[in-house]
């Protein structure tokens, strides 16, 4: 799978590429990360890369005659991604689309961001929240970070994600480990049994109680069981 991340910071990019599971998928062969440095395209004796908007405002827009020279220097691709708050929203369902794909491009926005007529280059632009970022790597990691971990060998367990939170719409049950008892807490007698059996069920109901007490609105697409179902109505009884 490869990447190619455009930004005016590729220091901010850069360190996140030598740590943990994406250093070592790297590594590997499994992953193929470039960094494009957008001021390499930018134009005269200064590099130039933005201008002031018209219609007049607030802050400087990327150019977007710099945007696309530097996006055409990677091409072609998959898919070419813009990163933006005016976006659609960034789900694991999209996620596991674009790890399907071969080449993704991501491009990252600074100052108020890209020209919008770059957008007219771009296969999907996407939000990782609503909220404003002071720029758009961040996000961009998000995106290469919810992706690469679904690029077969990159987790060491392939099976680790199938539980993950949002995979059925349901956020992801608790996880203990040791000590035991920690300052007087103590970890769920049923994960101590050993009946695999009722860890699993546990485990379900607990994704289903923490998605009704954090993230109520989940369920109403989620894919429930009968027996989540009904967990569900005594939850509700429960209050």
């Amino acid at each position: 799978m490869r990447y190619s991340i455009l930004t005016l910071f590729p220091g901010l990019v850069r360190p996140w590429l030598e740590e943990s599971l994406i250093q070592k998928a790297i590594a590997k062969g499994l992953l193929q990360v470039e960094v494009v440095d957008l001021r390499a395209f930018g134009l005269g004796p200064h590099r130039t890369v933005d201008d002031t908007p018209y219609g007049g405002g607030p802050g400087m827009v990327i150019r977007p005659d710099v945007a696309v020279a530097a996006l055409e220097s990677v091409l072609p691709a998959d898919e070419v991604i813009l990163l933006s708050p005016a976006g659609a929203p960034f789900t694991q369902k999209v996620a596991e689309e674009l790890a399907q794909k071969a080449h993704l491009v991501l491009l990252s926005g600074r100052y108020e961001g890209f020209d919008a007529r770059l957008e007219a280059f771009a296969t999907r632009v996407l939000s990782v929240g609503d909220y404003v970022l002071m720029g758009g790597e961040v996000a961009a990691l998000a995106v290469l970070e919810a992706t690469a971990r679904l690029v077969p060998g990159v987790i060491g367990d392939p099976l680790s994600h199938r539980e993950d939170s949002f995979v059925r719409g349901l956020l992801d049950y608790p996880h203990y480990t040791r000590p035991p008892l920690f300052r007087g807490m103590g970890v769920p007698e049923v994960l101590l049994s050993g009946h695999h059996g009722e860890v699993l069920r546990f485990r379900r109901k607990e994704a289903l109680k923490r998605t009704l007490l954090f993230r109520p609105e989940l369920l109403g697409r989620a894919r429930l069981s009968r027996e989540e179902v009904a967990w569900l109505a005594e939850l509700d009884r429960e209050g």
